[in-house]
């Protein structure tokens, strides 16, 4: 999926602008490290740049997230995938879509943005190789023509890196 592409979606409900708008101002005071939010006039959909943590594979390498929001969050999880070019990472195809049970099953409507983007992090600096998932071509060929990761049936067996 690129940027330019988006899944068809409802506009926000009132909770949800509502909670975007206290995450917006909360991150716009007290970003987590590592994040910066490229300030754009669409709340449904976030551009988040990502620095890779000092020390680890990815020091000082930037990438993007792109976050869109479904009309009821924070009930449901938002998509988030990362645009290209997608870090090399075993949970990460090339496509961009991330295999991490919190974007998905593990999903709670406690969780912001913020703490999103933490734990992407974390699962970037705890990698000890950049190698792609090991079904990436298969999986990237399956998803084809913009299809969500959402839509994936996504088996977390790994929880190493």
């Amino acid at each position: 999926m690129t940027s330019s592409s988006s899944p068809s979606r409802k506009a926000l409900s009132k909770i949800a602008c509502n909670r975007l708008q206290k995450e917006l101002a909360e991150w716009q005071v007290s970003p987590p490290a590592g994040f910066k939010h490229k300030v754009s006039d669409n709340l449904q959909r976030w551009v988040i740049e990502v620095t890779g943590a000092p020390g680890t594979l990815y020091a000082g390498e930037t990438y993007q997230l792109q976050v869109d929001f479904p009309e009821h969050y924070p009930m449901e999880a938002p998509q988030v995938i990362f645009l290209n070019p997608a870090p090399m990472h075993p949970h990460i195809y090339s496509n961009g879509h991330i295999c991490l049970d919190i974007l998905y099953d593990s999903w709670s409507p406690a969780m912001t943005v913020s703490s999103v983007c933490i734990s992407i992090l974390s699962m970037l600096s705890s990698s000890p190789a950049k190698q792609r998932p090991q079904d990436n071509d298969r999986y990237v060929r399956n998803c084809r023509n913009g299809r969500s990761p959402k839509e994936t049936r996504w088996w977390f067996h790994d929880d190493k890196v």
